[in-house]
């Protein structure tokens, strides 16, 4: 089996909405397995489940886009990974990346740069989004996957007065388990050595 690990932070439950259909797409894939790990378990590499994320085939981070940057909690995960950094843990897992805000653009690009620079610090094997944006013509909708239009990883976007069972909306949470199903496929591709 391969296996894809996700790590993330919510602080209001949207993030990890998000989460949850990352991990649907991914665990979709016949012969693969996908868990959700929530940042504030994995505070020191002495605690918590790193064995699980040294066993897994693919990482993929994920975090609400809070003042520019990836939320304290993801952010603690990350400095804690530099332990794993020392012994090349996590050399050629393949890493993958996403984040929600209440805004439109709300600098989620940060997020993503700080996830992809964080798993090439590492050794790993970025997968994008890969998927063309939508919602960016005439004939385009708000349900278009992609509808922000994101490249480097996944952006999702919820209304800061919704709650998480309605924000981010649906077309987010399809474009979500495609990208879930797109890093699972990389995943098994890379570790069966196709």
């Amino acid at each position: 089996m391969t296996s894809v690990a996700i790590v993330y932070h919510s602080g209001y439950g949207h993030t990890a909405a998000v989460a949850e259909h990352v991990a649907k797409g991914a665990g979709g894939v016949a012969g693969v397995t996908a868990k959700l790990h929530k940042a504030e378990d994995l505070k020191s590499p002495d605690s918590g489940p790193w064995d699980e994320l040294a066993a897994a085939d693919a990482i993929i981070f994920g975090a609400p886009t809070y003042m520019g940057s990836a939320s304290a909690p993801m952010k603690q995960f990350m400095d804690a990974s530099s332990k794993v950094w020392f012994t090349r843990g996590w050399q050629d897992k393949i890493a993958a990346g996403f984040t929600n805000s209440a805004s439109w653009s709300g600098d989620k690009l940060s997020t993503l740069s700080q996830f992809a620079i964080l798993a090439a610090q590492h050794g790993m094997i970025w997968v994008s989004l890969g998927q063309l944006p939508g919602n960016n013509s005439s004939k385009g909708s708000p349900e278009d996957a992609n509808r922000i239009g994101s490249y480097l990883g996944l952006m999702t976007q919820s209304n800061s007065d919704e709650s998480a069972e309605t924000a981010p909306p649906k077309s987010d949470r399809m474009t979500a388990e495609l990208f879930g199903k797109r890093v699972a496929e990389a995943a098994k591709r890379w570790s069966g050595g196709a």
